[in-house]
């Protein structure tokens, strides 16, 4: 009869041809990594035919409207209106108009925004300054102006006059970190008193996705050389260590290359990826740990691999079969980058279950006999601090179960409450710690004026004869400014109704009771007539579409956070409710776009989380081959999935999309523990000497504890190994690789000390239903 073909065993018998394969393999996967390219704008988050990416682009077709937007404030505490800060603002404007990416035409600033006034009764449509004031008559002329314009005020001046903005435009394709770092040079060069602040969407966006990948090419080499040393700490043998290191590399560059070879680009999850793989090669930790144990015993370093991958490798192939299928859940998830980030993972983990059962054996028979002899000397389940911390731990569950259970469930029911107090909210400024520059910017200009997070409302009033024009349609809209304007979200709305109210006042001497609509239709056509003949084309083009069926009001949000748009969309709502219009309004812009990624994100999160519940359980049920081994090992997650979700919630964290993502395959990962754990003490028990029991504890509680102190040690080693690669993240500049770190270190840790103190407890309560036989059940 034909033997079937073992890994394992060809691994031991060619170690150096398994060796050179799987160096031929690596490099073939490298030669992708020139096709490396980045992308981190939050609008490629979702498909290109999503709705609300498709209804914004027509919106910016429509309203000829910029993709991005920077907005610079310039701060003096005495007052910008002075003749040196006006000098300097004009000098920064002139220079911002001459850089690649930035549309000059369409920047506003004093010396470019327009200013509607009247003549003689004809109405004059020029940039608010021309020249620089000079005299005191001159700047309180301006001030006249500036602060008696509703257009200008909270927009390019704030109400105390300490704060300018000049609003800058970029070309599609520009990149926002880029050209914020010039206008940063800028205003060094022109200098103070004055504090200047950039802000703005694509300088948070650009900026993170420039910082991401700088920390990951500092921080992944840093998690790997802790990784490394914890290892040789851990084993004493670097050949061994670097053996670890050495499938977490090749698994990453498996992984990256495949993702880089079919054309995606790297995005802030998949960014993460090396970190990830480094930590689930920890797995491996119980390859080695095991070992080290059987060579002890019996000296033949063939035998005692073969052995080894006997008895670990069934709980190492569940438990990659577990964290793969934790990460290819994402693969159904509608955030493109998530789904890519997912694949990725799911694929290096296989490869390194591929590595574990052939690499590592190959290694281990190619390491000196001798090193390996010295370093399984120290290893006893019984001795030394670890071990006895585990029989301690596991003795406590085994001996008071029904303390420990009842101890657990008062833990699922607060993170049950706790969990209900958690938000889903993401807003990429928030990714930035405070006192950062892009957060102290973003606080300093919302604070002083409209708001740096830009939405769109979209009027439409249905086809006609230019329906916009009619007064009572503008006055529908500027009562839905109104509304708007008193959510305290919202810093300033902008329309066609504005420019309207501001030339009908411009051409009644400036009489500040005719800033109102006129009554008649010609009227306001007139007037947009006489305003397009002389303002830039975009000055009308941007609130209102060709044929003046379409108006577009611009609403400035003092917050990136995705409830406000809510907010905003909700006093849509109610004001169609009262006002009974029969005007189509609907929202759109940047800030929209967030909201809906947003809510893309949590329903994601739902979906996936009761897919990875499945998911999660059936991998238990067929490792154990047995639906109530399955339920025992399931407890553990809950009870670290409680815990943690408990805590964010009850302190108030918002769930973002790095956080929502790892909700879902932390439940992979937070059950290798109990495969682990369950499938060694089965085994145990079913080789179980007869009449060895301890006194005092019956052939039950010495498999526990021999379980908890044997393949524990792999358990709480593995655990450490895997904290060390993502504790190094919770000394990141951006929140989320604090948050992901502090999450992951949290969840591992956890979820090694609950399955060692848990799954004990429960065995001892329920041995009557675990156990097969009624003689087992009563030892």
């Amino acid at each position: 009869m034909r033997r079937r073909f073992s890994l394992v065993a060809f691994s031991v018998k060619h170690p150096r041809l398994v060796i050179v394969l799987a160096g031929i393999v690596t490099l073939a996967f490298a030669t992708q990594f020139a096709k490396l390219k980045t992308d981190t704008n939050p609008k490629n988050m979702l498909p290109e035919t999503s709705d609300v990416r498709v209804w914004n682009d027509q919106i910016e077709q429509i309203f000829g409207l910029y993709e991005d937007m920077i907005v610079i404030g310039v701060s003096n505490e005495a007052g910008v209106l002075n003749p040196r800060t006006l000098e300097k603002i004009k000098r920064i404007t002139d220079e911002l108009m001459q850089i690649k990416g930035i549309a000059g035409r369409d920047v506003s600033s004093f010396p470019t925004i327009t200013n509607v006034t009247a003549e003689a009764g004809f109405l004059k449509v020029a940039p608010l300054m021309t020249d620089i004031p000079s005299s005191s008559g001159d700047l309180e002329a301006l001030r006249t102006v500036l602060f008696d314009n509703p257009l200008f005020v909270d927009r390019i001046i704030s109400r105390d006059g300490k704060v300018a903005a000049i609003y800058v435009p970029l070309e599609k394709g520009a990149n926002g970190k880029e050209i914020a770092d010039t206008i940063r040079r800028i205003v060094a060069r022109v200098g103070g008193p004055e504090q200047y602040y950039v802000a703005g969407d694509p300088v948070a966006r650009d900026t993170f996705g420039a910082e991401m990948f700088k920390i990951m090419g500092i921080f992944s080499p840093i998690a790997g050389m802790i990784m490394f040393l914890a290892i040789y700490l851990m084993f004493r043998n670097i050949p061994l260590a670097l053996s670890m290191m050495a499938v977490a590399m090749i698994s990453i560059v498996w992984s990256m290359g495949l993702v880089l070879g079919l054309g995606f680009p790297i995005h802030i999850m998949s960014s993460m990826s090396p970190v990830f793989l480094m930590a689930i090669a920890t797995d491996s930790i119980h390859i080695f740990n095991e070992f080290y144990f059987r060579y002890r015993e019996c000296r033949d370093r063939r035998a005692a691999i073969l052995d080894t991958m006997e008895a670990v490798g069934r709980p190492v192939r569940y438990t990659a079969l577990a964290t793969a299928s934790g990460f290819a859940v994402l693969l159904f998830m509608h955030i493109i980058p998530v789904q890519v980030f997912g694949g990725l993972v799911a694929f290096g983990t296989l490869a390194l279950r591929l590595l574990s059962f052939s690499f590592i054996p190959a290694i281990l028979m190619l390491v000196n006999e001798e090193r390996i002899s010295r370093a399984s000397a120290r290893e006893d389940a019984a001795t030394g601090p670890m071990g006895i911390l585990l029989r301690k731990l596991g003795s406590f569950g085994a001996f008071r179960p029904g303390l420990t259970v009842a101890g657990g469930l008062l833990v699922l029911l607060a993170g049950a409450a706790g969990a209900t107090l958690i938000r889903i909210n993401n807003n990429m400024v928030s990714w930035f710690k405070e006192g950062s520059a892009v957060r102290v910017a973003d606080t300093v200009m919302n604070r002083a004026l409209g708001g740096t997070s830009l939405a769109y409302v979209i009027a439409d009033a249905g086809s006609g004869d230019e329906p916009i024009k009619d007064p009572a349609v503008l006055r529908t809209i500027e009562g839905l400014q109104r509304r708007l304007e008193g959510l305290p979200v919202v810093g300033k709305t902008t329309s066609v109704v504005d420019i309207v109210k501001r030339i009908n006042r411009a051409l009644h001497d400036d009489d500040p009771k005719f800033s109102i609509i006129p009554d008649s239709k010609t009227a306001v056509g007139q007037y947009l007539f006489l305003f397009a003949m002389s303002a830039k084309p975009s000055d009308l083009d941007n609130v209102i579409n060709h044929d003046f069926t379409k108006a577009n009001i611009w609403v400035q949000l003092k917050t990136w956070d995705a409830q406000a748009m809510r907010d905003v969309i909700m006093a849509i709502g109610d004001y169609k409710l009262q006002q009974r219009t029969s005007l189509d309004i609907r929202p759109g812009g940047v800030a929209y776009f967030n909201l809906v990624w947003n809510d893309e994100v949590l329903g994601d999160m739902v979906r996936g989380f009761a897919i990875s519940l499945l998911v999660v359980f059936a991998i238990l049920a067929l490792s154990f081959r047995s639906l109530k081994w399955a339920l025992v090992g399931y407890m553990p997650l809950l009870f670290t999935i409680a815990i943690i979700y408990g805590v964010v919630g009850l302190v108030g964290k918002d769930f973002d999309m790095p956080i929502s993502v790892l909700s879902c395959l932390s439940l992979g990962m937070a059950v290798d523990f109990a495969i682990h754990f369950i499938g060694r003490f089965r085994r145990r028990w079913e080789e179980r000497p007869k009449g060895g029991a301890q006194p005092g504890g019956g052939e039950l509680a010495d498999a526990l504890l021999w379980t908890c102190t044997r393949p524990g040690k792999g358990i709480l080693r593995n655990a450490v190994l895997f904290a060390s690669a993502f504790g190094v993240m919770l000394f990141a500049p951006l929140t989320p690789y604090v948050t992901v770190g502090a999450f992951i270190v949290s969840m591992m840790t956890l979820s090694a000390l609950t399955t060692i103190l848990f799954v004990p407890a429960l065995i001892r309560l329920l041995q009557g239903w675990l156990l097969k036989t009624a003689r087992d059940a009563g030892k």
